[in-house]
C-alpha cells in the first residue's frame, strides 16, 4: 500500500538518525547517496517541513546530528554574484534568450566545478550528512545527475541527502515529473511510496 506524502515525511527523521544511514551500512561498498523524492507540487509544503521540521530537529537527536546544508539555487545565485555576472546574465537572458545565457554561463556553472565548490563549503570531516535541496530552482543551470556523479569521489564517507521535486526510481531522475534526466542509479530512495 502506498504511502501517503505526509506519512512519507514522516519517515524522514527516523532514517535520516539511523546508525545505518549514517554510517552507510548494509550498502555494498557504494557511498550513502540518497534521493527523498516528492511531488513538485507538494514543493511549499516540503520545504516548510525541511525547514521548520527536519532541519530544526537534528541537533535534538541522540547523538545531535551534524548536518551540512547547501541549498543549490542560492549557491549558484552567490557563485554569479561572487563574479559579478548576476546582473549581466539576467540583461543577457532578456536580450537574448535563454539558450544564449545558459551557453554563457556554463563554464561557471559545471557540475565539477559545484561539487568542488560545495565540499569547499563543508567539512565534511565535521559533519554527518550532506543535505541538498534547491533542486527545482536551480535547473536548467545545474543538472542533478552530473552533480551527484562530480560529488560521488569527493564525500568519502559522509552520507549525502538530496531532496528531489520528481521522480527517482532507482534508475533515473524525472525531474518535476516530466524532463527525464540520463541514468543515475547510484543514489537510494530514502523514503519508498511503497512498504
Amino acid at each position: 500500500m502506498a504511502m501517503t506524502f505526509e506519512e512519507r515525511l514522516n519517515q524522514i527523521l527516523p532514517k535520516m538518525s539511523s546508525d545505518d544511514f549514517l554510517n552507510n551500512n548494509g550498502l555494498g561498498n557504494e557511498i550513502g547517496f540518497w534521493i527523498f523524492d516528492y511531488p513538485p507540487e507538494r514543493e511549499m509544503e516540503m520545504r516548510d517541513f525541511l525547514t521548520r521540521t527536519v532541519l530544526s530537529s537534528l541537533h535534538k537527536s541522540q547523538p545531535p546530528i551534524q548536518a551540512g546544508i547547501i541549498n543549490l539555487f542560492d549557491l549558484v545565485i552567490q557563485l554569479l554574484e561572487d563574479r559579478k555576472l548576476l546582473d549581466k546574465a539576467i540583461d543577457m537572458q532578456q536580450a537574448k534568450g535563454d539558450k544564449a545565457v545558459m551557453a554563457a554561463l556554463r563554464q561557471v556553472l559545471k557540475e565539477d566545478k559545484l561539487a568542488q565548490k560545495i565540499v569547499s563549503l563543508v567539512d565534511l570531516d565535521r559533519v554527518d550528512v550532506l543535505i541538498l535541496w534547491g533542486v527545482g530552482s536551480a535547473y536548467p543551470m545545474v543538472r542533478t545527475h552530473t552533480l551527484l556523479s562530480a560529488l560521488h569521489p569527493l564525500m568519502g564517507r559522509t552520507p549525502l541527502l538530496m531532496f528531489y521535486p520528481g521522480l527517482y526510481d532507482g534508475y533515473s531522475l524525472r525531474l518535476f515529473n516530466k524532463l527525464s534526466e540520463d541514468h543515475y542509479y547510484r543514489a537510494f530512495r530514502l523514503v519508498p511510496e511503497v512498504q
